[in-house]
């Protein structure tokens, strides 16, 4: 049937995501999911949202959600934009904001979404390089271009950037979008929110999959100025005006109330994920600096992808990437204490 495909189907290379295996009892640590459910009061708030009231369309600017994480984040609701998961939010940013004539750049080692959404789009870009330390720099990105994205901490090393190495981008590229892509921040960094007001071509991407427990809902949104806010809904209601269902905002408002549950289950992953690491470094592990639910490691005498066969040949699935400089890493996401010693048990046998 491809004779009947548009041309430019016939280019495209989708993306990949992890696997989601439909084998029982498996210790999975291979999506960065949060291992701690939502909020009991999410929970609440979806049964409460199941009546008849489900025959009716949900209200398309999802008001309610706008107006909570405009109070979370100090925010005025015009400065907000949601869509279904940041997936589909980085999708129509890169629809609005990035079809330029110059290059739109981004890490060679990244999201590996963002050279889809180019192709789809048909948007010219350039990869600028990790440093040997597979960090960031972002003095590298001051040249021509049609735009910036990167995620903070990057994906999948887990290195953070610090706030004021942002605002010094900010201040010498004035001319294009600066796009920070903030899936994990919620793990051990600060959020550049903060400084959206103070530079009109700054927007922020954040979710509710990871440190909100809500991944099975698709549930994401973008903070920038209203202009930018504004190219982004006529690009959504282009192409689908009730991105989110009555469900989704409600478990999400739901989400923000319950800063308590929120805060508690952020820190048990950061208490594990340091642990984690200490342990495996006893194993003879290298791992990276992580502000993120996951780590990245790698052993100087084992393979990585046999490290992952000999985990999955235990009950274990972890994240294995074959991309040229990061072959003989791992991404590990960090699970519940008793999967953590679970992995830790079974990596001794195979560092051994």
């Amino acid at each position: 049937m491809s004779r009947f495909w548009s041309p430019i189907v016939h280019k495209l290379e989708p993306y990949v995501p992890g696997e989601q295996p439909k084998v029982a009892n498996l210790v999975k640590l291979n999506t960065n999911e949060n291992p701690y459910g939502p909020s009991p009061k999410v929970l609440e708030a979806i049964k409460a949202e199941t009546s008849d009231k489900l025959r009716l369309y949900p209200d398309p600017n999802a008001t309610q959600l706008k107006q909570a994480i405009a109070d979370y984040h100090s925010v005025d609701t015009a400065q907000i934009f949601v869509g279904n998961g940041s997936d589909e939010v980085l999708a129509h940013i890169f629809h609005a904001l990035f079809q330029h004539e110059a290059p739109l750049l981004f890490p060679d080692i990244t999201y590996s979404f963002y050279p889809v959404y180019c192709k789809l789009y048909q948007i010219d870009y350039q990869t600028v390089p990790l440093t040997d330390e597979l960090a960031i720099n972002l003095d590298d990105y001051q040249q021509r271009n049609s735009g910036i994205i990167f995620p903070n901490p990057n994906a999948p090393t887990g290195r953070l950037l610090a706030l004021f190495e942002i605002e010094a981008l900010l201040q010498v590229n004035t001319d294009s979008v600066v796009v920070v892509d903030e899936a994990y921040i919620d793990f051990g960094g600060e959020s550049a929110i903060t400084l959206v007001k103070k530079y009109p071509n700054l927007l922020v991407t954040q979710t509710l999959s990871k440190s909100r427990s809500l991944a099975a809902l698709r549930i994401g949104f973008a903070v920038g100025h209203p202009e930018l806010i504004e190219a982004l809904t006529r690009v959504k209601d282009s192409f689908n005006s009730y991105p989110l269902d009555s469900l989704a905002i409600n478990a999400a408002v739901a989400s923000f109330e319950d800063q308590d549950y929120f805060k508690k289950t952020c820190d048990k992953v950061i208490a594990s994920r340091d642990e984690l690491i200490k342990e495996l470094h006893a194993l003879g592990f290298d791992v990276l600096p992580s502000a993120a639910n996951f780590i990245f490691v790698t052993h100087l005498n084992h393979d990585a992808e046999e490290l992952a066969s000999g985990l999955r040949q235990e009950g274990i699935i972890v994240r294995h990437f074959k991309q040229d400089r990061i072959s003989q890493y791992l991404r590990i996401t960090i699970g519940r204490d008793d999967e953590n010693q679970q992995l830790l048990a079974i990596m001794d046998t195979l560092v051994d």
